[in-house]
């Protein structure tokens, strides 16, 4: 099947599930788009073991779209800028502390936290993965997913400030988690690569990326002041995306930081002091609608990978392991910093339960795994990561409202 004939496929497939779910099931999109990919999947995979269907067709597809290519290398930039434009700097300054705690600490301490677990766990079952190996599903499944919570969280009420601070952590730990996989993947595939040069490597790119998004952020803010046409202002801020992202991958910085600093740039400065209100309208809906359309067909992706997939009894014990292992890790990761800045500032009441419960996984933890090299634990690294992914947008996320409403939006309860 030719690549626009895949395309046309996903995007009627898309279509076709999310007007299903608008018309009848009301569910977050997210959830729902999710959910019925997955029941297709496992129909198609039934029809298969019986003979009525041919799988290969559809890995062949599946192959040409690279969900990991096409997520981390053109997606992930357009959803992270979007994320961003509507963050205000006098939020992200008043939560910083926390935003930034959050985002690099708790992702690090997350890795860590899971790769140990995992480890441990994985040999008492019987099936031992090396720590290196664990450590990079650590890597892999503690970023957090933002698109698939802010929504959620808005309909429970739950205080602004809780808001700002998962936001601001989903953002920017997308980022981060991206430099530290691409450390432990260049320390664990080069013999040459010291511990020392996994750190330069982090910082470099952290640092490089968020210093590049600033700059050319700042360069196109410029250029919108100059102009007031709405149409050419749209342009640049598309190509400061695609445009900047692609650059940054050449520099060897990181590009989703960029994305990130550069969208807060153009959705305070540039938003507020260089575009005319048409050309602000304008530009809210061009990437609203964006970032719907690609996080649409990203959650119908995810699900349709169930059918390549690797299944067997190990690699299923390895998931089920890894389940409790991923939630104990978000709980120590969110804890553990809050309740030390907890001695400095109040936080909303509940905060490490809705933080806890809400730290949901997404398609860039399954777009990681599947980039990684070819590894002898990449089948099981995969399947963990798909199974967690699962049940954290199904099970978190149905039920992150009801925790939210609970814990998040009542008064006099300590953190």
């Amino acid at each position: 099947m030719p690549f626009f004939e895949t395309l046309a496929l996903l995007l009627t497939l898309t279509a076709a599930f999310a007007y299903v779910n608008h018309r009848w099931l009301g569910q977050p999109a997210s959830v729902a788009l999710m959910a019925m990919t997955l029941m297709a999947s496992l129909a198609l995979l039934g029809a298969s073991k019986l003979g009525w269907f041919r799988l290969g067709p559809v890995a062949l597809a599946l192959g040409r779209v690279q969900l990991d290519h096409t997520l981390l290398h053109g997606m992930l930039g357009a959803l992270l800028f979007a994320g961003a434009l509507h963050i205000r700097f006098d939020d992200l300054r008043e939560h910083r502390l926390a935003v930034a705690t959050l985002a690099v600490a708790g992702t690090v301490l997350s890795t860590f936290i899971v790769g140990g677990l995992v480890y441990a766990l994985l040999a008492l079952v019987g099936f031992p993965l090396a720590f290196i190996d664990c450590l990079l599903f650590g890597a892999v499944i503690s970023p957090t997913d933002p698109v698939a919570v802010l929504g959620i969280l808005k309909q429970a009420h739950v205080p602004h400030g809780m808001r700002v601070q998962i936001s601001g952590e989903s953002l920017f730990n997308d980022g981060v988690a991206v430099v530290l996989f691409t450390s432990i993947v260049e320390f664990r595939t080069d013999s040459t690569h010291t511990l020392a040069g996994a750190f330069g490597l982090f910082a470099r790119e952290a640092l490089g990326g968020a210093l590049f998004g600033l700059v050319t952020g700042y360069l196109v803010y410029r250029l919108l002041r100059s102009v007031d046409h709405y149409q050419t202002e749209l342009l640049l801020t598309l190509a400061l995306v695609l445009g900047g992202y692609a650059a940054a991958e050449r520099l060897h910085v990181s590009a989703p930081l960029s994305a990130v600093v550069s969208g807060l740039v153009i959705g305070n400065h540039g938003r507020e002091r260089g575009m005319s209100q048409v050309t602000r309208e304008q530009l809210d809906t061009f990437w609203a609608l964006v970032d719907d359309i690609l996080n649409a067909v990203l959650f119908v992706l995810v699900g349709l990978e169930m059918m390549v997939v690797s299944l067997s009894r190990p690699t299923l014990t390895a998931s089920l392991v890894a389940l409790p292992a991923v939630l104990v890790a978000r709980w120590a990761s969110v804890a553990v910093p809050i309740v030390l800045m907890g001695r400095r500032r109040r936080f909303p009441p509940g905060t490490i339960r809705v933080l806890t419960w809400g730290g949901l996984r997404g398609g860039i933890s399954v777009a990681l795994a599947l980039s990684l090299p070819l590894l002898p634990a990449k089948g099981v690294i995969v399947t963990m990561t798909y199974f967690t992914v699962i049940f954290s947008i199904l099970v978190q996320g149905l039920t992150l409202g009801r925790v939210a409403r609970r814990f998040g939006a009542r008064s006099g309860e300590a953190v």
